[in-house]
């Protein structure tokens, strides 16, 4: 009996605890959260391995057959980054494509040329969870080659992230009409290589996050941008965000949509 009322008093205070007491998520705090993809990763290992030694859960967009892509992946996924597929897409200016790079997506393509291209490129990127497109400022704006990205993108069970290089792009309603899961990008954090520029972009992501309750950033491995974000990254808690993965935005922003036939792996 005294053995019995020992484990009362030692059990049920620890039981209660347990029942009413968990650790805050970002979610539960209320905060604001933001996520934040870095592109163009498989070029140039220098800067590549500086991105991936950024806190927090960052998201990496690797070139399809880049030198680096399989190293990059690997290691990515090793420290428990989320890996993307960044998959070259046809833009509108001419002189833009010479910087496609293998792999690219076009309009001249048929139909299995596209989609045995596409497989090729998520070969190339192990461990990708979603895509998102690098140029594309032309194929995004055609309903036609969007729907056989999206239909095969559900197959594969990834996700789609639009990088919104163009105003009229069409990815959102399309990834939408095949219920897949998509996020869009709010703010490209470095377009101007500067401190100044490079701050003034994160305070307007902020600033949407904070009306809106979530933002996604897009930036690249430029040695200024991952300068600053390694010194921002580190003062979340001064700007009232949470940084989040961009699996768990997926749930949040699309958390209102049916999407049970693809599963967010």
């Amino acid at each position: 009996m005294e053995k019995f009322l020992l484990l009362r008093r030692l059990f049920f205070p620890g039981l209660f605890i347990l029942l009413f007491i968990h650790p805050v998520s970002a979610e539960d705090s209320g905060k604001p959260v933001i996520s934040i993809i870095i592109d163009d990763i498989g070029y140039r290992m220098r800067e590549d391995l500086r991105a991936l030694a950024l806190p927090g859960p960052v998201a990496f967009a690797i070139m399809p057959h880049s030198p680096h892509a399989l190293q990059m992946s690997a290691l990515a996924y090793q420290k428990g980054k989320e890996v993307l597929l960044h998959l070259p897409m046809q833009a509108m200016a001419e002189e833009k494509n010479q910087f496609l790079g293998p792999g690219a997506l076009t309009l001249q393509m048929t139909h299995k040329e596209f989609i045995d291209t596409l497989n090729n490129n998520l070969r190339s990127v192990p461990h990708a969870i979603g895509v998102n497109n690098h140029m594309g400022s032309l194929l995004t704006r055609h309903p036609g080659h969007m729907s056989w990205l999206m239909e095969s993108l559900k197959i594969h069970n990834k996700f789609y992230i639009d990088s919104v290089t163009s105003s009229h792009s069409v990815a959102a309603d399309v990834a939408r009409e095949a219920q897949l899961p998509y996020l869009s990008r709010d703010v490209f954090l470095d377009n101007v290589q500067s401190d100044e520029q490079i701050q003034k972009q994160f305070d307007e992501l902020i600033s949407l996050a904070k009306h809106r309750g979530l933002a996604v950033a897009i930036g690249h491995p430029h040695p200024r941008t991952l300068s600053m974000l390694s010194k921002i990254l580190l003062q979340l808690d001064r700007y009232g965000v949470s940084l989040i993965s961009t699996k768990e935005m997926l749930k949040r922003r699309n958390s209102k949509d049916d999407y049970r036939n693809v599963s967010l792996k």
